[in-house]
């Protein structure tokens, strides 16, 4: 009787040996998301900033408040030779409006921003803020930086 109960032990220790190798496993491992979401996060924080400026302009400075906005905003800026961009297309002063209308989302409602550059011939700009204004958008904004100054 010694020997039998002996031999079914070790036998019986086998079993669980296999019986624990095959086990599922019902947990799910996060730590490689989290780090590649991580590394997500500092990529897209550094490279945000560079993203916002398409036309190079250096814009005058003011004392205005900047404004909150939720939408990716149209801008039209007017470089110093007078050139005007539609985003980042340079497009002809005549065409401004109706590929303005073919963008806007809000149609006549859509907020949007003027870009002058300071050194830009002020008559080039109030043609763009004028003809803006004939075709009947009234949310317009001209863009300008914070004086550092103050």
């Amino acid at each position: 009787m010694g020997m039998s109960t002996g031999g079914s032990g070790i036998s019986g220790g086998r079993r669980r040996r296999g019986g624990k190798r095959h086990a599922m496993m019902s947990e799910i491992n996060v730590t490689p998301f989290v780090d590649v979401m991580l590394v997500l996060l500092i990529i897209f924080m550094v490279a945000a900033p560079l993203l916002t400026v398409g036309v190079p302009i250096d814009l005058p400075e003011t004392q205005a408040k900047a404004l909150n906005s939720e939408t990716q905003p149209i801008s039209i800026s007017v470089n110093e030779q007078g050139q005007v961009y539609l985003q980042e297309t340079e497009i002809p002063m005549n065409e401004i409006v109706a590929k303005l209308t073919a963008i806007a989302k809000n149609g006549y409602e859509e907020r949007i921003y003027v870009r002058g550059d300071k050194t830009a011939d002020y008559g080039a700009v109030m043609r763009v803020m004028g003809l803006l204004s004939q075709a009947g958008y009234k949310k317009l904004a001209m863009v300008t930086l914070q004086d550092q100054n103050n």
